[in-house]
């Protein structure tokens, strides 16, 4: 019986947690500047569904922006248990998106790590499970180098904005032609996704 108890009770601090990530999330949707370039939020739906389905431990993400895929993310990772380290060359969007980690109660799950990521990657310690890519297109080739060795088998790129504004077209072609990979491409009525999983 106690057994019972200890597990609804963490089923409901669960719930509690949720919430309170649900409610940062409307917040900011509330607040959303006129131009805003956050994901839509089909596509932040889709992050927290990707995380939860594949059991995502080891996230990264590359820019952070005001924390608006970061919270759906992080609502994933609550489920997982796991931890996400984005990565934000702004010093004001890092600091607002810090404090809005904190105020959805993520400030233990999420690291937003202030720089370059182009250098600040460097320090990543893999395995990584899923890899949000989100900044400049003409950035992710660079990105996919550096990281694709730290992606465990069976491991995720999410990459943002693969038909609009400017994709890059080496990097589609590296995430396309590359046999130990396989990617396929969703939401394009928008600005496009590409999911590509690393297969061996």
């Amino acid at each position: 019986m106690f057994a019972i108890f200890g597990t609804i009770a963490m089923a409901q601090e669960s719930k509690t947690r949720d919430d309170l990530i649900i409610g940062a999330i409307s917040a900011y949707e509330r607040e959303r500047y006129r131009g805003d370039m956050s994901v839509p939020r089909a596509d932040g739906e889709l992050l927290r569904r990707l995380v939860e389905e594949n059991d995502v431990r080891h996230a990264v993400e590359i820019g952070t922006f005001r924390g608006y895929s970061g919270l759906w993310l992080g609502l994933g990772l609550l489920q997982t248990g796991g931890r996400l380290t984005t990565f934000e060359i702004d010093s004001n969007y890092a600091a607002e998106a810090r404090a809005r980690f904190k105020r959805a109660g993520l400030e233990d799950t999420i690291t937003v790590v202030l720089g370059d990521a182009h250098v600040e990657i460097a320090s990543v310690q893999g395995p990584i499970d899923l890899l949000f890519l989100d900044a400049n297109p003409y950035g992710y080739i660079d990105y996919l180098e550096q990281l694709l060795p730290k992606l465990r088998i069976g491991g995720l790129i999410v990459t943002h904005n693969v038909k609009s504004p400017r994709p890059d077209p080496v990097f589609i072609r590296a995430i396309t032609t590359n046999p130990d990979l396989e990617t396929r491409f969703v939401h394009m009525d928008d600005s496009g996704i590409a999911i590509t999983r690393k297969l061996r």
